[in-house]
């Protein structure tokens, strides 16, 4: 009796060894749990063993495989929830769970159910896992409400072990399968991809063109019969030209066919802009002349992939195949590939023909982008791309060839003088002098000498004679700064300058003669001085012939970005500094603030924080521009006027390349992801825009969908 216990220990420790030998022999998941149950029922009484796997993606567990006594195999479908089934609580605990009685156990009453339904009473459900992750669970049970033994219950943790390893491996084994098979796939779309791009590119020849198209989808997808589809607006027709077929004297390969649009699976592609596939009866819907061809030559599906230009179908890419399960989704997605390169293949091989009909228009354009050239060098001093501005901007080019008095009103720092320098070098006038006065910042008592110059002895302290302001002018132009402030009683002799063009020195009775454009520029509201008796209404009205109103920089917000980058990178070079970029919470502080002072004000604070910038980055005040906006918004002014980072020195500090990612992204979202053109990212940010897009690529910058 004594060697019972250590025959079955040592049938035990030879089963266990089979195990070993069919885990090393088996990939398979179902067939290794078949030599499993063979080998198990010699040293364990049970009636079925299964494994159950984790899905860690949706926290539930899969019925994975059933083995019976019957040695009957019944995939199971069946998913739990991992709360609802006791494999839940033996990966959570890595203990082993027994279940003497399911008639008699409330616990997880779904899978028990289904237990009592098959005739089950108990089983035990056995962790499966390995040093590197926990899989799932083995479980295996008897058809009898007779409790499982320790011994064998331990017996199995073993086996489980041994499982958890042969399990582990089939699973990897299966996911690198797929993913070879992936790989190769891609591969192969890729290589069709490329084999037809360097056709595209060699061919301009639409025979040559299509023949190396047709030549490389044969490769990869099965197909009879090709041919392209292009629609004819003026008709509403498709003309359909076959490109290749298997049999060149059949009816379907005549040199180019004429269909109404609707009336073919073509037409319905190009309707729709979408793939189709259509097979068998469902061809009968169309009643072209072409489909009763197709099908009488054998052809039975038929896939049309649109050729979209500019967002608009135009024409259609179709293959046709004898074979009815053809074009499976993964073909249906290449061909639509393919279609975009063909589009655009077949769009350049259109133009070439109508390259004459497109002189006109080339002519018409080059003389728009004269145009624009002509307004970008002559406003380089000007930055900016915002309406309000782009507006102001195009009245100066109306004023600027005219000899007519010019009145620039705006705010103070908004940048007059440059408009007046402007309408300047925009006028026949831009070869002779530009002489400007400030009429705020003279004397009144010297103000008149200023402009109008004086005689030798014409008052103490004249030792010599002086020659004024508007004959310096002569010929050119006269920029008169805030001329709100004249003094009332200079006032008519400017009026006469206006009118008649001449004027006598302070202390002389000669009349002086000169020929002189007049720009005036005032930030105050002349016709309330008017009204106020501050200033003479004939002067006002000889001065306002052309006003043009200066926006201030708050109504441009979006050309503060530009106006940064401007002077961030003029100061740097003037204070030999390296100041690189502007950090994101920076931009958009400066960007929010209401900016009282306009261009001049933002000017001399960028001034100010290029020299205490000691690194790439540039650092603002930002407590002074926190403190003024909320002065402006009417709340309390509490905040620091010490300068500060634009990033707080207790934060951590991002990387350059993060900086550089943020800077490109604000960019792109102010110009609504427009990279080219004159109002583009690339603009924006200085660079070309294939610099742009390459730096894009390396920062995994990508527009959202």
């Amino acid at each position: 009796m004594a060697d019972a216990p250590i025959d079955h220990i040592r049938r035990q420790l030879e089963t266990l060894l089979e195990v070993s030998e069919t885990i090393a022999q088996q990939r398979d998941l179902h067939a290794l749990f078949h030599e499993l149950a063979k080998r198990l029922h010699s040293v364990v009484d049970f009636d079925f063993l299964t494994l159950m796997l984790y899905d860690a993606g949706n926290q539930s567990i899969r019925l994975h495989v059933l083995e019976t006594r019957e040695g009957t195999e019944t995939p199971a479908h069946t998913q739990y929830p991992l709360a609802d089934h006791p494999s839940g609580m033996v990966l959570e605990t890595q203990q082993p769970l027994v279940i003497s009685d399911v008639l008699t156990d409330a616990r997880y009453p779904r899978f028990l159910e289904r237990l009592r339904d098959v005739g089950v009473r108990s089983i035990a459900i056995l962790p499966l896992t390995t040093a590197q992750r926990r899989l799932g669970a083995m479980g295996f049970g008897r058809l009898v409400a007779e409790r499982l033994t320790d011994a064998e219950v331990q017996f199995m943790q073993r086996v489980a072990a041994q499982v958890a390893v042969a399990v582990d491996n089939a699973l990897n084994y299966e996911a690198s399968q797929a993913y070879q098979k992936q790989l190769s796939q891609e591969r192969d779309r890729l290589q069709v991809l490329l084999d037809i791009n360097n056709v595209l590119v060699t061919s301009r020849a639409l025979p040559e063109l299509f023949n190396g198209i047709v030549t490389t989808l044969m490769r990869v997808i099965h197909h009879e019969y090709t041919s392209l589809a292009l629609l004819d607006p003026a008709t509403n027709m498709l003309k359909i030209k076959p490109l290749d077929f298997a049999a060149p004297q059949a009816p379907i390969a005549e040199k180019e066919l004429s269909v109404a649009l609707e009336n073919s699976p073509a037409g319905l592609c190009i309707l729709t802009g979408k793939p189709g596939v259509f097979r068998g009866a469902e061809l009968e819907q169309f009643p072209a002349e072409l489909v009763k061809k197709l099908s009488a030559e054998g052809l039975v599906s038929v896939c049309c992939v649109p050729l979209v230009s500019k967002g608009e179908a135009f024409g259609s890419l179709n293959l046709a195949s004898k074979k009815l399960e053809t074009f499976t989704p993964q073909e249906v997605e290449l061909l639509g590939q393919v279609g975009s390169q063909v589009a655009i293949a077949v769009k350049n091989a259109l133009a070439f023909k109508e390259i004459d009909e497109l002189k006109d228009k080339l002519a018409v354009e080059k003389l728009y982008l004269e145009e624009e050239i002509r307004n970008e060098f002559n406003f380089e001093e000007i930055i900016g791309e915002s309406p309000a501005l782009r507006r102001a901007l195009g009245q100066v080019e109306l004023a600027a060839p005219a000899n007519t008095t010019v009145l620039l009103r705006g705010e103070t720092g908004t940048g007059k003088e440059l408009f007046a320098r402007a309408i300047h070098n925009l006028s026949p006038r831009h070869d002779r002098t530009f002489v400007k006065v400030n009429c705020a910042a003279i004397p009144a008592g010297l103000l008149e000498s200023e402009l109008f110059g004086h005689e030798r002895g014409a008052f103490t302290g004249a030792v010599t004679q002086k020659i004024g302001r508007f004959e310096f002018a002569d010929k050119g132009t006269i920029f008169l700064d805030e001329v709100g402030d004249l003094p009332l009683e200079l006032q008519p002799k400017l009026l006469r300058v206006l009118q008649e063009q001449e004027f006598e020195r302070l202390g002389s009775n000669r009349t002086q003669r000169v020929d002189v454009r007049v720009v005036a520029a005032t930030n105050a509201d002349l016709s309330r001085l008017v009204s106020e008796k501050t200033f003479r209404s004939d002067l006002y009205y000889r001065l306002n012939v052309f006003p043009i109103q200066i926006p201030a920089l708050r109504e441009r917000r979006e050309d503060i970005p530009l106006l940064v980058r401007y002077f961030v990178q003029k100061f740097s070079q003037r204070f030999n500094k390296t100041v690189l970029y502007v950090p994101a919470d920076a931009m958009d502080a400066l960007t929010e603030y209401s900016w009282p002072g306009n261009v001049r004000e933002l000017e001399n604070l960028l001034e100010r924080a290029v020299l205490l910038s000691p690194g790439k980055e540039l650092r603002i005040p930002l407590s002074e521009l926190k403190s003024n906006l909320s002065l402006a918004k009417g709340e309390a002014a509490t905040a620091s006027s010490s300068e500060i980072p634009a990033a707080s020195p207790g934060a951590p500090v991002g990387t350059l390349e993060e900086a550089e990612r943020q800077h490109i992204l604000r960019a792109l979202r102010q110009t609504k992801w427009r990279i080219a053109g004159p109002r583009g990212a690339a603009v924006i940010l200085g660079m070309k825009r294939t610099t742009l897009q390459a730096r894009m690529r390396k920062l995994g910058i990508r527009r959202p969908v």
